[in-house]
């Protein structure tokens, strides 16, 4: 299982990317993703949402099970991957490149430094 370095990361398996000083790339990490299985559906926020960090804002369904996408940071959403909602396997394929959900520009960019990093989360995922 790939846990790249660069990102940080969330216990309900989103990744974080910072993209700038104040915005940042959300995705499901690859092990999200195979516990998942084959990716169906992808139920996106629209630009413009707040989110609380925590608060579910869309939906990845599979063809195993439904699950809830988690804010990791509170903000506005600015993007969202439409060629995901078109083509829901990208998550499968490119969890970490053409499979990101959504862009997220923070209302407070200390609070990235409070997420997981590769080790925490490669924790996590061994349990």
């Amino acid at each position: 299982m790939s846990t790249p370095e660069e990102l940080r990361y969330t216990e309900e398996h989103e990744w974080v990317a910072v993209r700038d000083a104040d915005t940042v790339r959300v995705g499901i990490t690859e092990y999200a993703q195979d516990q998942l299985g084959d990716v169906v559906f992808v139920d996106l926020p629209e630009v413009g949402r707040q989110v609380d960090a925590g608060e579910a804002f869309g939906e990845v369904e599979s063809t195993k099970s439904v699950s809830e996408l988690f804010a990791p940071l509170d903000g506005e959403i600015v993007a969202v991957n439409g060629a995901v909602a078109d083509s829901p396997e990208l998550i499968n394929s490119d969890p970490y490149g053409e499979g990101w959900l959504v862009e997220v520009r923070v209302s407070d960019a200390a609070a990235i430094d409070g997420l997981l990093d590769a080790d925490a989360y490669q924790r996590v995922i061994e349990g």
